[in-house]
């Protein structure tokens, strides 16, 4: 099993999970032309692709399906809710769009539930619900083989389910949206929108992630991924330190060998294997 962050950040968000001959594309929020080079760039090719899995609606992570469906002929799998708030909507674009996109799924969808289970070729997905103001955002783990990785981005703080859902995985994709601080302080950023970013419902901060880290992470992961970092109210290496710390200030007899590195929103990641 391996996987790689394709593009991570409010201007896109992708990721690519394999196991054996399986190749499943998590969200497509890139254009349809940067994600088939970024595939390339990772040796992976778009015609290759057994699925897209999309977890929610919002354009930084279903932006660039609609275009991406005229290169592939996998199923797209997301919720009935899901679908029919892609399908409709309309915010910054043609109104002509909700048709093209109904028409681009038709017969290619896989409806699955974010409560239940579900299967695509030789990898388990066991999804669960996360708090955003999305239809119906959810994370999810994802199992071959004995190994469990789990994907958890756009939601507004840790729950008990999402705690419990990260234990025991070898790999994690986390997001880390955003320092508050900067956040508040931003010029760029409506008072509006620094509002919801900072809601319940909205997106973790880098101060979120090292409470997770020291306080309930249960060392298992030998590899965790920060994703979803602002460009405007956060920055790599400030989200990269505050994790580390964390990791280090938790108890001796409670210090994980754990690797933090970072995705970015231009670029994959280094593939990461097991």
């Amino acid at each position: 099993m391996r996987l790689t962050v394709l593009g991570s950040g409010s201007t896109g968000n992708a990721v690519l999970i394999c196991a054996g001959e399986t190749r499943v594309l998590v969200d497509a929020g890139m254009s349809a032309k940067e994600i088939a080079r970024r595939l390339a760039l990772v040796g992976e090719d778009v015609a290759r692709l057994d699925a897209v899995l999309l977890t929610h609606e919002h354009g930084d992570h279903a932006g660039g399906l609609r275009v991406l469906l005229r290169s592939l002929s996998c199923p797209v799998y997301l919720s009935g809710e899901t679908l029919e708030a892609y399908i409709r909507e309309r915010r910054n674009l043609s109104s002509d769009e909700p048709r093209k996109r109904a028409e681009a799924l038709r017969n290619r969808v896989v409806e699955i539930s974010s409560s239940h289970d579900f299967r695509i070729g030789e990898i388990d997905f066991h999804p669960f619900t996360v708090p955003h103001d999305a239809a119906d955002n959810f994370g999810f783990t994802a199992t071959h083989d004995g190994v469990r990785i789990a994907t958890v981005l756009d939601f507004g703080h840790l729950t008990t389910l999402i705690n419990e859902q990260l234990r025991g995985c070898a790999a994690i994709v986390i997001e880390s949206n955003h320092n508050r601080d900067m956040l508040k302080a931003c010029a760029v950023y409506p008072w509006e929108l620094k509002q919801r970013i900072l809601s319940r419902t909205g997106h973790i901060s880098n101060e979120d992630v090292a409470q997770w880290l020291r306080d309930d992470f249960d060392g298992m992961a030998a590899h965790i991924v920060l994703a979803h970092l602002s460009q405007q109210a956060n920055n790599p290496y400030v989200a990269l330190i505050t994790a580390q710390e964390a990791l280090r200030s938790r108890g001796t007899l409670f210090q994980p060998t754990t690797e933090i590195t970072l995705s970015h929103p231009k670029e994959p990641t280094p593939w990461i294997e097991f």
